[in-house]
């Protein structure tokens, strides 16, 4: 089914927008990097979180002025800035390795990211039907989740085999390279233009109640993901006595499970309604979380752990595309703005560690849980929304 999807929108011209979600997951090597980075560089817990500070800092600063620059020079050359930003960050440790010049490459994946963002999204909308759209949207979802999980797991090969964990970044970088040159050489026509606008007409946009919902779920969201994959550690570790090694484990797991939703949800989205599939993956979302937080075992936990990635996979793909779907011709402002609202990747992650820091860390998970209670109105306000703006 999905084949003959992929054959009917053409796969050319796919493909080489969904390998822009590969390098799209470059962006997760944050974490691991993070730990190599305090070690060889004795930097203090502080210092060490500039890092991923680096990252998520230009998604708040620079989504409007990218959605924006959209508008004039089209989806695909914002694309193909982004992917030849993240080529140069990756490239940046081997001139100097330096603190300041490691935190300067982070800075280039921070912008390159917050690029393909923008525009990898909107951008395959052009070339698949409004019905096949969120289905789409949850392959490439899919795409990066692979390209998160496989992050840790090179940077252990190029260790074990080459000595020097860094050799992940040139590997990074040619496979950026690689992707820009064939996306270049591939033709899209632009049909969802946008006349220019301004940031005062940009984020009018929130006056539409819909739309301001939507970009506050996917806040929300990323908040959801970010504050799972670094507090799996801590919870495996206090509640249990794991070691870091060891707990790391449960992220594998959250991670997989991610993955294995987006692609069986690629498959199913194409036979269900996408509002009753957002319904339900968003109230299993809730109800898993509370099986998270009340769970009184190692196993009981791993199964929460995985049942909660399996439930809340889909809803960045669906939330976004629903609401593309709403206003199309407006695709490249929203983008914008549901991309500024990933700053909510690095908000949520801290209010949970100011309540873990007064509470416990289980505790520290009953902000997720309020974050995901919120998220499950999202299928109502959609569904009442009219067809314009």
């Amino acid at each position: 089914m999905q084949q003959m999807t992929l054959q009917h929108t053409g796969y050319r011209k796919i493909a080489p927008i969904l390998l822009s979600y590969i390098v799209m997951g470059f962006v997760d090597i944050v974490g691991v990097s993070t730990g190599f980075a305090q070690k060889d560089f004795n930097l203090t817990p502080t210092l060490a979180q500039l890092i991923p500070s680096m990252v998520f800092v230009w998604f708040f600063i620079l989504s409007i002025p990218v959605s924006l620059l959209q508008n004039k020079i089209g989806k695909k050359n914002v694309l193909l800035i982004g992917i030849a930003a993240t080529a140069l960050g990756m490239f940046t440790p081997f001139i100097s390795y330096s603190y300041p010049i490691f935190l300067f490459s982070f800075v280039l994946l921070g912008i390159g990211n917050t690029f393909i963002q923008v525009s990898s999204n909107p951008l395959l909308r052009e070339v698949v039907s409004e019905g096949e759209y969120p289905s789409l949207l949850s392959i490439s979802q899919f795409v990066k989740a692979i390209s998160s999980l496989l992050g840790p797991l090179i940077v252990a090969f190029m260790v074990t085999y080459t000595g020097d964990w860094k050799n992940v970044f040139l590997a990074y970088g040619l496979i950026s390279i690689l992707t820009a040159v064939w996306l270049s050489k591939t033709v899209v026509h632009e049909k969802f233009t946008a006349d220019a606008t301004s940031f005062r007409k940009c984020f009018a946009l929130l006056g539409d109640p819909m739309i301001a919902f939507m970009v506050f779920s996917i806040f929300l969201i990323v908040g959801i993901d970010v504050g799972m994959n670094t507090n799996i550690q801590a919870l495996l570790v206090s509640n249990y006595g794991l070691s870091l090694e060891g707990s790391s484990l449960g992220i594998s797991l959250y991670f997989f499970s991610l993955m294995a939703s987006r692609f069986v949800g690629a498959v199913v989205l194409n036979k269900v309604s996408h509002l009753k599939f957002l319904k339900w993956s968003s109230f299993l979302t809730v109800l898993f979380f509370l099986g998270l937080i009340f769970s009184s075992d190692l196993t009981s936990t791993l199964i929460s752990i995985a049942l909660v990635g399996l439930a809340s996979a889909n809803l960045f793909p669906l939330i976004f595309a629903l609401t593309i779907n709403k206003r199309p011709t407006r695709s490249n402002e929203i983008s914008g703005l549901m991309t500024m609202a990933i700053i909510g990747g690095a908000i949520i992650p801290l209010v949970m560690g100011l309540v873990q820091k007064n509470f416990t860390v289980n505790q520290g998970f009953i902000v997720l849980l309020a974050s995901s209670v919120i998220i499950a109105f999202a299928y109502r306000v959609l569904g009442r929304s009219d067809s314009g703006f």
